[in-house]
């Protein structure tokens, strides 16, 4: 983890800084940290920071910093980012049910790994995600932490049209879709929770830094809880992670 930072220039008005190598809690934890630092500093000139697994890209005003300028200021703040205190992370519970129409890869997913159905709602739900960051749709989350043992391979042709809140794995990684839209994840099984709504004062139930778990629920728990988010009613299941 001790790779030195490295700095990019993304166009004239944006630096790509790149923090360490390969998808690693420790790596993310110094993303997060610079991204803090950056965003709650309050500099002039500073502005919308996009994160990844290992590097984030800093916007900056280029009427206010040279590029050799911004460079320096951030060289700064990665000597600070590995002891920056974050936010305490956060574990949030996600009610899924999984196979029949609401996971219809589920079957391919075990085949393709030697295991029951069973097998894999036990490993894929017996496990903590960490949110590395948000993307590709609003609110999409790129998770870490799922076992190799259900590894399987994106559809060789994406879905046209993928329902809000399905379930999926791709390769080694697993993650949801808060949004209904196209995709080439094998789907696995689908959540009621609701992950983006625009008028909420934080638009994203998730955020980088917080660590998700599925838990497995029956049909009947799906629609109560479906109807209860509708109506507003549901309170996701949110604590302290340690």
């Amino acid at each position: 983890m001790g790779v030195a930072a490295r700095f990019k220039p993304a166009g004239d008005q944006s630096v790509l800084v790149e923090l360490g190598e390969g998808i690693h809690p420790a790596v993310s934890a110094k993303v997060r940290g610079l991204a803090h630092l950056i965003e709650n500093q309050g500099k002039k000139g500073f502005g919308e920071v996009i994160l990844g697994y290992k590097a984030l890209l800093v916007h900056y005003d280029p009427m206010v910093f040279t590029y050799s300028e911004v460079v320096a200021e951030l060289e700064k703040l990665v000597e600070e980012a590995s002891t920056a205190t974050l936010p305490p992370a956060r574990l949030i519970e996600i009610p899924t049910v999984y196979g029949d129409k609401w996971g219809p890869d589920l079957e391919d997913v075990a085949k393709y790994n030697g295991l029951t159905p069973e097998e894999v709602i036990s490993i894929h739900s017996n496990a903590d995600y960490l949110v590395y960051f948000l993307g590709f749709t609003p609110g999409f989350p790129f998770l870490g932490g799922m076992s190799e043992k259900i590894a399987t391979p994106r559809l060789p042709t994406p879905r046209i049209s993928i329902p809000a809140g399905s379930v999926g794995i791709a390769n080694n990684q697993t993650g949801l879709y808060p949004t209904e839209s196209p995709g080439g994840w094998r789907l696995i099984g689908r959540t009621p929770l609701r992950f983006y709504d625009p008028s909420w004062e934080q638009p994203f139930l998730l955020q980088a830094g917080d660590y998700v778990r599925f838990v497995p629920i029956d049909e009947e728990e799906y629609l109560a809880i479906e109807a209860e988010v509708k109506e507003n009613r549901y309170v996701p299941v949110i604590r302290s992670y340690s």
